[in-house]
């Protein structure tokens, strides 16, 4: 997990994500993202200095209308001292019965962030982390400009007024391959996922479409990282007095 601590450390910092006295919900699914996400913010606790505290919350979509089991991810927390919330929802349901979506990640998506920012002021938390990582970020880049045909991303760091919370983002810099080997190398263990769409989703062809391209240009997706920070664009500029080069991994 060093790596994945140097990571979330630098984003912490570069992009002020936490300060002292910050409650930090994060938002635990059970994958491997969500997981290195919590233990990494529960280890740089000790190190870091910087005092805040942090709630796991899982909201379970229900898919099928059968609900998952959480028991390793409730256990991981007792083993940290960390307060666990898991909340049934109906997100299942409301996307593929009800709404019987055909794209339907843009809507689960937005349930579960509402449903998570409503769990996390009502454990008293002033900041929501998600467990967003460096590929997800291009992909979301990249699939902005090729499907919505315009330049963004999500930030690192964004306030909701009408919710009052700040959403942190504190794996952005972390690689997918990096989180998933720590994890394994970590023994944690991982809920799969039981959505009905998993592995077929406009994600999964972007991410396939830039592994391809990386395979044939080596670099690829750092440099569409560096243009993205270089731009400035949805708070993704580049910190003054940074080190030269840092813009890329």
């Amino acid at each position: 997990m060093q790596k994945i601590l140097s990571y979330m450390r630098r984003a912490i910092n570069e992009f002020d994500l936490i300060q002292d006295g910050d409650r930090i919900a994060v938002g635990v699914s059970g994958g491997k993202d969500s997981l290195a996400l919590l233990m990494g913010l529960i280890r740089l606790r000790s190190f870091i200095g910087i005092d805040y505290s942090v709630t796991a919350v899982t909201l379970d979509p229900c898919f099928g209308g059968v609900e998952g089991d959480y028991i390793a991810v409730e256990k991981l927390c007792k083993e940290a001292g960390v307060e666990y919330i898991l909340e049934r929802t109906r997100i299942g349901e409301i996307v593929f019965d009800v709404r019987k979506e055909e794209h339907p990640c843009s809507l689960c998506a937005k349930l579960r962030r509402g449903a998570l920012h409503n769990a996390a002021k009502k454990a008293g938390c002033n900041k929501a982390a998600l467990g967003h990582h460096f590929n997800d970020a291009v992909e979301t880049f990249m699939m902005n400009l090729f499907i919505e045909g315009r330049i963004g991303c999500f930030a690192p760091k964004s306030y909701l007024d009408r919710r009052d919370i700040t959403i942190i983002r504190p794996l952005v810099f972390a690689p997918e391959s990096e989180i998933r080997r720590a994890v394994k190398r970590s023994g944690i263990e991982v809920v799969k996922s039981a959505c009905p769409v998993d592995g077929h989703t406009k994600r999964e062809e972007m991410k396939n479409f830039l592994a391809e391209r990386e395979r044939a240009d080596h670099g690829f997706t750092d440099r569409i990282f560096g243009a993205m920070r270089r731009s400035g664009i949805d708070g993704w500029g580049i910190k003054e007095n940074s080190e030269k080069g840092e813009e890329s991994l």
